[in-house]
């Protein structure tokens, strides 16, 4: 049983032939009796009667028919609603964040959209995951805010859409005083024999570090294993170790202890990403805040160039 078997059902009762549904409908009246043959397949008690050269509702098919309209009616009701739902461009939104995403965007987002009107009400909390564990967050969360390095398999196509925000370089950073604060740029033959502070296994850093490894045909010594990117520098300006930052999602981080400096012959980039199901993008209130962490990140990434900072 369809709604649209409903549909036919209810018009036939109240334009009393088949003929008039087709016109009312517009479709051929081959199609009506189609569906309704289709639609009493589904019931023992005959929904129709011949009456002369019409076809007529049976009792039970007018008890049908009255259920079916009520059917129609909410599925109509459900309809608006839903539209209702979409339009709503001040409706809440929940946005999750790793942990240095988070501290760059939440910020400028908040005062961005505070600008705005209408202002979509934003939830924001962090999620700080391995690469591999962002899609499945959007199970929880409108959008989720994701790092993939640019090498690594693609975000899954299948109930998932991916908007990249920005394709951002890792950096080596070294204490204000280490032998390579002098250089203009590294290679991994320069750093591979460092001692290292770099993340935990599946996230950015790591996987930045394996490949310095692998192209430099030599282990790598890992002292530290830290996920918070000020942490990270407060050792590194300590000199106990280098490490790798974001160029522009680690911003909230005291460069005036150390020192960026480009890493070449190593692909070093990531993007960021804003991950949904795809319905939330029927939404009005999910495209203002797509549209204002992507005006947000510009800025951010707007004008940043080892040269013009990384030496700063």
């Amino acid at each position: 049983m369809e709604l649209h078997q409903l549909q036919i059902l209810r018009e036939l009762g109240a334009l009393g032939s088949v003929t008039a549904v087709a016109e009312a409908m517009r479709v051929t009246p081959s199609a009506v009796s189609q569906q309704l043959a289709a639609l009493q397949r589904g019931f023992r008690t005959p929904l129709t009667r011949k009456r002369g050269r019409t076809l007529a509702l049976t009792p039970a098919g007018e008890v049908l028919a009255a259920a079916g309209a009520e059917a129609i009616d909410a599925m109509a009701a459900a309809r608006n609603a839903l539209d209702e739902f979409e339009h709503d461009a001040a409706r809440a939104v929940s946005l999750s964040g790793f942990h240095s995403a988070g501290q760059a965007l939440f910020g400028p987002l908040a005062r961005e959209l505070a600008a705005s009107d209408p202002a979509p009400a934003v939830h924001l909390t962090d999620e700080d995951v391995a690469q591999s564990e962002f899609p499945a967050l959007t199970a929880r969360y409108d959008l989720v805010l994701a790092h993939r390095m640019e090498h690594s398999a693609q975000w899954p196509t299948s109930g998932i859409r991916s908007v990249t925000l920005v394709r951002e370089p890792l950096d080596v950073a070294v204490a204000a005083q280490h032998p390579l604060a002098s250089r203009r740029s590294l290679s991994p033959a320069d750093v591979a024999g460092e001692r290292w502070v770099t993340s935990r296994v599946g996230y950015s850093p790591d996987d930045v570090l394996r490949a310095v490894s692998a192209i430099a045909n030599r282990p790598v010594q890992v002292q530290h294993r830290i996920n918070d990117y000020g942490a990270v520098a407060a050792v590194i300006a300590a000199g106990d170790a280098i490490g790798l930052l974001p160029r522009y999602t680690s911003r909230s981080v005291d460069d005036r202890d150390l020192v960026r400096l480009p890493l070449r012959g190593v692909n070093t980039l990531r993007t960021i990403d804003v991950l949904t199901r795809p319905e939330n993008l029927r939404r009005s209130s999910v495209r203002l805040v797509i549209e204002a962490l992507t005006r947000v990140m510009a800025r951010l990434a707007d004008g940043d160039t080892p040269a013009s900072r990384l030496k700063g």
